[in-house]
């Protein structure tokens, strides 16, 4: 099982590498073997990458993946509205199909984009079905996942044994591996949270953790010995340099979703500021409801913010923030993230010859600045073609649109909200 991407504009994100204007990629049996200008492999299919830019795939390592189904329906909303609205007042209405539905067709959309690794940050909290249902959603989908599990969301109860239930199924070797979404000390006290990290440890879970705000809640986990090389934390707007130091010292992580965060008031994203305090920043998209799922539009948000703050950034900044930076917040960086030869082959091709990117005279400049998911033409998984000629291969979306359809209309009603563009939620 050979496959030769022959011809294309190859940018590797990997410094050994380089960029080859023109470069030929090898898979063999889902693992990249060899990157050169050009290669002799007559036995493998040979795909033209000709008039592509060849890359590694995105990867999104925050995205509330059950929220699907309610696209576009919060652009106007602030964060208190969007929390009361798809927490408080949508969610509890949520069965295991809806979660399924919603899981699945969000995976398929953003592999439809480019990303073939996205940490989905689950906090439905419903129950066991809910979560199996997720899971069972992550596992049908052609694509790199990590279920990150937030049991129990902003509640103080006990989620030892569902986190050990869910871990018992979902090792660290397939397609689909496991993480644990801490809820934090805001949540259930620093106690609590102390265990948990305890128990993360003692699994070899890595964790994520939405923080935030001026009560310096890095600091507080700093002093409790709880700042780990396997946390990426969330957002982080409004914790002090000082603690981005920590975390930098700590090999810790942090997720920005720059659309989410200048739309519902956080604040500016963080991304010039952790760079300054020698902690690689990563990119999100965080939840469809209010912002686009692609990877695209998120580096060109992120990269216009801090240039209007301070003209800092390159191009080829953002798109280390959502390749090979992302992959190693997941533990990932030894399989994806780069084109690297031993690495599986999470590849993507990118349309040249599209009018709305053409002439490319600076391919990382054109991924940054004009990338959209039309131009995404192929991608590979582990190289296993997912899609081929800007079509997802062996997908039938339609019944599967027509469920999500059937989820939100239910979901609706049953919460008694309106889908006509004049629900304002209470913050």
């Amino acid at each position: 099982m050979k496959t030769l991407l022959s011809g294309g504009t190859v940018v590797s994100m990997d410094p050994a590498i380089g960029d080859l204007t023109r470069g030929d990629v090898l898979v063999e049996d889902g693992k990249i073997t060899k990157v050169a200008e050009r290669i002799d492999a007559p036995d493998a299919e040979v795909i033209d990458a000709s008039d592509r830019i060849v890359m590694p795939g995105f990867v999104d390592n925050h995205r509330h993946n059950w929220q699907t189904a309610f696209r576009g329906i919060g652009a106007d909303w602030t964060f208190g509205q969007w929390a009361n609205a798809m927490h408080n007042t949508v969610k509890p209405h949520y069965t295991p199909e809806d979660v399924y539905a919603a899981t699945l067709l969000g995976r398929l959309e953003a592999l439809h984009s480019g990303i073939t690794t996205m940490l989905d940050w689950y906090h439905v909290a419903q129950g066991p079905e809910h979560e199996d249902a997720a899971v069972q959603a992550l596992q049908e989908a052609p694509a790199r996942s990590v279920f990150c599990l937030g049991a129990g969301w902003a509640s103080p109860v006990s989620v030892e044994a569902d986190i050990r239930r869910v871990r018992s199924h979902l090792d660290d070797d397939g397609l689909v591996t496991m993480a644990w979404g801490l809820r934090g000390a805001d949540d259930t006290g620093m106690e609590t949270l102390a265990r948990e990290v305890q128990v993360a440890d003692e699994l070899g879970l890595r964790t994520s953790l939405h923080t935030g705000g001026d009560h310096r809640p890095v600091a507080a986990m700093h002093d409790a010995g709880l700042l780990r090389d396997t946390t990426t934390f969330v957002h982080g707007n409004g914790i002090g340099d000082d603690e981005l130091r920590m975390l930098a010292d700590a090999g810790s992580y942090l997720s920005v979703s720059p659309d989410v965060e200048l739309k519902m008031g956080f604040g500016a994203p963080l991304t010039g500021r952790a760079l300054a305090a020698g902690l690689r920043p990563t990119l999100s998209i965080d939840v469809v409801p209010s912002v686009g799922g692609d990877m695209f539009s998120t580096m060109r948000t992120a990269f216009s913010a801090q240039r209007g703050l301070d003209g800092g950034l390159r191009a080829r900044d953002l798109v280390h923030f959502a390749t090979i930076d992302a992959a190693r917040s997941c533990g990932l960086d030894n399989r994806t993230g780069s084109i690297t030869p031993g690495k599986d082959a999470d590849i993507i091709l990118l349309r040249t010859d599209d009018v709305t990117v053409f002439p490319v005279t600076d391919p990382v400049g054109t991924i940054v600045t004009a990338g959209h998911p039309g131009i995404v033409d192929t991608v590979l998984v582990a190289g296993r073609i997912v899609k081929r000629n800007g079509a997802l291969v062996d997908v039938d979306l339609t019944p599967l649109m027509n469920r999500l359809l059937e989820s939100r209309d239910r979901v609706a009603a049953a919460a008694d909200v309106p889908l006509d563009g004049t629900w304002n939620p209470k913050p």
